[in-house]
């Protein structure tokens, strides 16, 4: 009995090795500027992270674009901090009014700060929070806890960050834009599991 439990665990194990398996817990933001994979961390944010992926296998994402940035236009493009945001607020705002709000995980909570490349949902008030995300480039504590991110001081809900693809999400801040909103929105390809 005890060399089938033994077998059983080398199994394992060498699935979890083989090369090109993918975790369950990537995912892959595609866009006609490039690449972003995002890891995610259901171990620290599991109701967001649930939610998240929940409309990522539902092919939600498949009418999205990042359609809000923050960005100074009087620093260089590599040294600009701000963010980009997405969802499907603008392409489907029915849809995305007909979600089901998501339980506030706050960064108190979670120990997730916002620092750069962090993952995020975009909320007005706490529980709210459904489709719409955004990415953070530079870091941007504020949106942790305090009252300069939102007027209830509990911060919005982090739940990943990006491992390869910053460059793009830069690219993307740098789009021509006119005060919050680019000027044509960049369209979201698809976001799949990695």
């Amino acid at each position: 009995m005890k060399k089938v439990y033994v077998y059983a665990f080398l199994l394992m194990f060498v699935a979890a090795c083989t090369p090109g398996r993918t975790s369950q817990n990537n995912v892959l933001i595609e866009t006609g500027y490039g690449d972003i994979e995002v890891e995610l961390y259901p171990d620290k944010a599991p109701e967001t992270v649930a939610a998240f992926l929940k409309y990522v296998d539902e092919g939600l994402y498949k009418k999205a674009s990042f359609y809000r940035v923050l960005k100074n236009d009087n620093v260089p493009a590599e040294y600009n901090t701000g963010l980009i945001q997405g969802g499907i607020s603008t392409s489907d705002a029915a849809k995305q009014g007909s979600l089901k709000g998501t339980p506030h995980e706050s960064p108190r909570q979670t120990g997730i700060t916002h620092e750069s490349g962090v993952i995020s949902m975009a909320r007005t008030t706490p529980g709210s929070a459904t489709s719409e995300f955004f990415i953070c480039i530079g870091d941007q504590k504020q949106f942790d806890s305090t009252r300069r991110g939102n007027a209830d001081g509990q911060g919005y809900a982090a739940f990943g960050k990006v491992t390869k693809g910053m460059n793009v999400v830069m690219k993307i801040q740098n789009a021509r834009s006119d005060g919050d909103r680019f000027i044509n929105e960049i369209k979201i390809e698809n976001i799949t599991r990695d």
